[in-house]
C-alpha cells in the first residue's frame, strides 16, 4: 500500500530552499559581474586613449616648425605617426583591451594671435574609437541595448618647434 504524504509536510520541508534562493539571485549576480567587467574595460580604454592623445599632442608640438603660422603649412602629414602613438605600445603591441578599435586619429592647426606680439600655433589631436561590449547579451536581460559605444578624445598643445 502506498502511503501519501500530507501537503502540510511539504510546506514545512526546507530541503532545496538554498537552491531556489540561489536561482533567484543568480541573474542579478551575473548582471553586476558583467557591469563591473565592462565598466573596467571602458575605463581602461578611455584612460589609454587619453594618455595616447596627450602624448601625440606633445609629439606634434615638438616636430612642427615653430613658425608654421607665418610660413603656412599643414599638420595632416603626421596623422599616420599620431595613430601609431595613440594605438600602439612601445613594444609594438596594442595598449587597448580586446573589442576596442581606434577608427582614426587626426590633427588640426589653429593660429592664435596675441602671443608675445605674434601668432602661435596650437595643435589639436583628435582620436575616434569604438568600444564593443562582449557581455552585451547580459544587458538585454534588463532591457538595455548596449552593443558598442563610439567616442572621441581631444587634446591641444602649443607648437614650440624643434
Amino acid at each position: 500500500m502506498i502511503r501519501l504524504r500530507s501537503p502540510r509536510i511539504f510546506a514545512r520541508d526546507e530541503r532545496g530552499a538554498a537552491l531556489v534562493e540561489f536561482a533567484m539571485i543568480l541573474p542579478m549576480m551575473l548582471l553586476f559581474l558583467a557591469l563591473s567587467v565592462e565598466g573596467a574595460r571602458t575605463f581602461w580604454a578611455y584612460q589609454a586613449t587619453i594618455s595616447g592623445v596627450r602624448d601625440a599632442a606633445r609629439f606634434l608640438s615638438r616636430v612642427v616648425d615653430v613658425d608654421i603660422c607665418t610660413t603656412g603649412g599643414s599638420v595632416s602629414q603626421w596623422d599616420g605617426r599620431l595613430l601609431t602613438i595613440v594605438r600602439d605600445a612601445r613594444d609594438g603591441g596594442t595598449v587597448f583591451p580586446g573589442g576596442v578599435t581606434v577608427r582614426s586619429v587626426g590633427a588640426t592647426l589653429a593660429c592664435e594671435s596675441g602671443f608675445r606680439g605674434g601668432a602661435a600655433g596650437v595643435a589639436t589631436v583628435t582620436a575616434k574609437l569604438d568600444i564593443d561590449y562582449p557581455f552585451s547579451g547580459v544587458f538585454t536581460l534588463i532591457g538595455m541595448d548596449l552593443t558598442s559605444v563610439a567616442t572621441q578624445v581631444r587634446d591641444q598643445a602649443r607648437v614650440i618647434g624643434l
